[in-house]
């Protein structure tokens, strides 16, 4: 998440610099803050120059492409810090995880370094080819802003009142970047047109028409929204030490990984709860009436941030680096498996459902609404 610039991590994978140097190198420098820092500038200054040589100053004419290629940057950093500190590779960044970002080598930080490294450096590239051939790229865009505001929302809220509070440093500080420059992508994202379908108003009205039992697939939809919000609500429930012995009998014995004082996990499911329940809510309220114009977009929203939130909650649920008294027990691994895969996969639907057919969600033309009327 951060930008520990280290010649061993960024040689190999963005210069070409023989691996030996560049391990040595790391070695030699991890003692030397200021000299890491100067290096990642150097390095950055270096790819953006390789960029303008090659394909001149169009690319840069949408500033959102200077943000990806930093991004992307970071993103191969922390893959170098998930396989470090998985023990796939060594001696690059450990000085630097040990001492500036302890947080980082827990399961929950090894976890959302994997998905910054390998989901989200993904999407910069698709990102980044689309600019460069003048494509839209609004949808991967909002999809990518759901996943990285989930992921650094939680693990800030995660740091600040969790097992490693006592042990920030000023290198959390550079973590704020990930929350101004999202929220400033975002905006743009959003003002960027939309890609109109070739619909006819009679088509649109035809489809509005229909009510939920007309619409098979979105009855099912929302029955499948339905019991992610009431699964929702009760691990929320779970979280805030409800007395009940469900509750109880869950945090024991389902997932006890919402015990472990490094507050990730009851970070997430607070925010599932104050926030994506109420968004369920609004999603049925979607998918029941027409014209809900905006549910495409936070649909995409959603859908990314669930899924990073899953795949980061789950994933640190099994993974070794988490407490064995926290860890899923082994005789509840399937039914825990397929309650958190059908989570994250609804959200994923829904936004399928919105871009794959959108006539119900358009707004209501003044055919559509005459047709209404006169079917009513």
């Amino acid at each position: 998440m951060q930008l520990p610039a280290v010649p061993g991590v960024l040689a190999p994978s963005l210069l070409a610099i023989p691996v030996a140097f560049g391990i040595n190198g790391a070695t030699a420098l991890a003692d030397r803050p200021l000299v890491l820092m100067l290096t990642g500038v150097l390095v950055l200054a270096g790819l953006f120059s390789i960029i303008f040589f090659v394909s001149g100053v169009s690319h840069f004419q949408d500033p959102l492409f200077c943000v990806f290629v930093v991004f992307s940057f970071t993103s191969v950093v922390d893959l170098i810090i998930s396989l470090e500190e998985d023990g796939y590779i060594s001696g690059f960044v450990e000085v630097y995880v040990r001492e500036g970002e302890p947080h980082l080598r827990t399961a929950h930080g090894i976890l959302i370094c994997y998905w910054d490294g390998v989901i989200h450096y993904g999407l910069y590239l698709a990102m980044i080819a689309a600019i460069g051939q003048r494509k839209s790229y609004r949808n991967l865009g909002l999809f990518w802003l759901g996943s990285l505001m989930m992921s650094i929302v939680v693990f800030l809220l995660g740091n600040l009142i969790g097992k490693y509070s006592s042990d920030l440093s000023p290198a959390f500080l550079l973590n704020l970047p990930y929350i101004l420059i999202p929220i400033w992508a975002g905006l743009r994202l959003f003002q960027q047109p939309k890609a109109l379908p070739c619909l006819s108003p009679e088509k649109v009205a035809e489809e509005q028409r229909k009510y939920l039992h007309q619409r098979p697939q979105d009855a099912g939809l929302v029955l499948l929204l339905l019991l992610t919000a009431a699964f929702t609500f009760f691990r929320g429930l779970v979280v805030l030490d409800c007395p009940a012995d469900s509750c109880f009998e869950y945090i024991y014995q389902q997932e006890p990984y919402l015990r472990d004082p490094v507050a990730y996990p009851k970070v997430q499911m607070l925010i599932y709860m104050f926030y994506v329940l109420p968004f369920l809510c609004l999603c049925i309220y979607g998918l029941v009436l027409p014209g809900c114009s905006w549910l495409p977009d936070w649909s995409l929203v959603f859908a990314g941030a669930i899924a990073q939130a899953q795949f980061a909650h789950l994933g640190s649920s099994l993974h070794p680096r988490t407490p064995f008294p926290y860890q899923t027990p082994e005789d509840v691994w399937w039914s825990f498996l397929l309650t958190n895969v059908l989570y994250a996969l609804g959200p994923q639907l829904l936004a399928y459902r919105c871009l794959r057919r959108p006539a119900f969600f358009l707004p209501a033309t003044p055919a559509t609404l005459h047709r209404g009327k006169k079917h009513q």
